[in-house]
């Protein structure tokens, strides 16, 4: 994140239009008592030519949601399956969210708008619909965190508070109401895909890859992969290469998702739909975010076989359309590709030149080794080794004097104690400023030191497209 996005017009484009009778349902937004602006993303809604709306206008589409200028006429809840832990859903779709708006950035890119908490859908089972204004705060500090550490993530682009009281199991009730919007890219996920596989709708599975394909571009496969032309063999390596870099931008972050279910995965390789996570308080790979996560499956360290799996699930769903030989051999390229994508991101977030990938994966191994037996969190091991300075007497010290730097760390920044965190203690601290004496104060503090972090990292590594 070296500077601000770059500022574009607005280019309304919804093309979903275009499979919106079977990818998902017209709805409408609940009606809430009370609409106050708590967040707006100025630095994002430049790049998608929304930052000169005052706040009257901000509300009126951000909270009532009133159509944009040349966009979809009524929101979309999309249509979709999922394996929740493993355990097929097929009554699943979005429950408490809506896609709201399509556009184009200045670079082509298309954009969604889409929503959490807005109001019941046909796929609400029996939720009310509604998001808590924690969760809200929670997915801020997620977004701005994992955005300044190079992950491909969604961005928080509005809060609303709605003035209703929520009920709440896991929180104390009753707790404040908001809904939220988020900038992503796209909203198809692989339980979209499985959808229309169990549905046995071949037509419009093979028009979803089509649209995916031209809706979220990406390299062909290599030239000597088998079926390479074939459009669910491009994009089954199209969705391995980027969930592989994912992943393995969520391990050098230590980040832990928590929810890895295939509706949670976007076909862009985009992060998104934050609920339990949290940053690991040490280099653990059994520590989990969700307490109902009883069996660690989308524990810390299980992270990149979970979205491996998930990638079998998509490569399942595509069967209909492709021989399974080239379908597998997609999905053997995983293993190789995220090696690669935690030798790329680990050398950067260290700020160190890459010696390759066999001589940076020992790094690696014994960076491990060395958080488990100090017991630093990630983020404060990265930083005090940053551009290869403080390297000690045991196996990582060693391998890391051979590095060159690759950044400077001669700003102040660099020389303060700690990096900016979010671990479960300082959000609990945020939220708690902000519960009890409404003071937003905190949370202002704390993204303008994300973002600082983030200014200092620069450009994260090649993301694949």
């Amino acid at each position: 994140m070296p500077s601000d996005p770059q500022p574009a017009p607005y280019l309304p484009d919804p093309r979903i239009e275009t499979i919106a009778q079977w990818i998902g349902d017209p709805v409408h937004a609940a009606a809430f008592p009370r609409h106050q602006l708590r967040w707006r993303n100025d630095r994002w809604a430049a790049a998608v030519g929304l930052d000169g709306f005052d706040e009257a206008r901000w509300t009126a589409h951000f909270g009532h949601f009133q159509p944009l200028p040349g966009n979809l006429p009524q929101p979309l809840a999309l249509r979709y399956h999922g394996h929740q832990f493993r355990n097929y859903n097929p009554d699943l779709g979005d429950g408490r969210g809506f896609l709201f708006a399509q556009m184009r950035d200045g670079a082509g890119r298309l954009l969604d708008l889409g929503t959490k908490g807005s109001g019941q859908t046909p796929w609400s089972r029996d939720g009310d619909g509604r998001l808590t204004l924690k969760g809200a705060v929670r997915e801020i500090l997620a977004t701005e965190m994992l955005e300044a550490l190079g992950v491909n993530t969604s961005k928080t682009f509005s809060v609303v508070e709605t003035g209703e009281e929520l009920w709440r199991g896991d929180e104390p009730s009753p707790t404040r109401s908001a809904v939220l919007v988020r900038l992503s890219h796209g909203h198809i996920r692989i339980g979209s895909f499985q959808r229309l596989y169990v549905l046995e709708e071949t037509a419009h599975l093979a028009a979803l890859v089509d649209y995916s394909l031209e809706t979220y571009p990406g390299s062909l496969p290599p030239e000597d992969a088998p079926g390479r032309d074939e459009p669910a063999v491009i994009l089954l390596h199209q969705v391995v290469e980027r969930l592989a870099d994912l992943a393995a931008a969520w391990m050098v972050a230590g980040f832990v998702h928590g929810v890895l279910n295939t509706d949670n995965m976007n076909i862009s390789g985009e992060s998104f739909d934050y609920g339990p996570w949290r940053w690991a308080p040490r280099w653990d790979p059994r520590f989990t975010a969700a307490y109902f996560d009883r069996t660690g499956l989308y524990a810390f360290g299980r992270q990149p076989e979970a979205l491996l799996w998930n990638c079998q699930q998509l490569a399942i769903a595509l069967r209909p359309l492709a021989e399974t030989a080239p379908l597998v051999a997609a999905l053997e390229r995983f293993g190789p590709l995220y090696q690669q994508a935690l030798c790329r991101r680990f050398t950067w977030r260290l700020g160190i030149e890459s010696r390759g990938v066999e001589a940076d994966t020992a790094l690696v191994q014994a960076a491990e080794r060395s958080m488990v037996e100090s017991g630093l969190p990630p983020e404060q091991f990265f930083f005090l080794h940053r551009g290869g300075r403080n390297a000690g007497a045991d196996d990582f010290g060693a391998l890391l004097s051979g590095y060159a730097p690759a950044a400077a760390t001669a700003d102040p920044f660099w020389q303060e104690s700690a990096p900016p965190g979010v671990l479960i203690d300082e959000v609990e601290r945020i939220w708690a400023a902000i519960d009890t004496h409404d003071d937003w104060s905190e949370l202002d503090a704390k993204v303008a030191q994300i973002r600082r972090l983030g200014e200092q990292l620069g450009k994260a590594p090649f993301t694949p497209q």
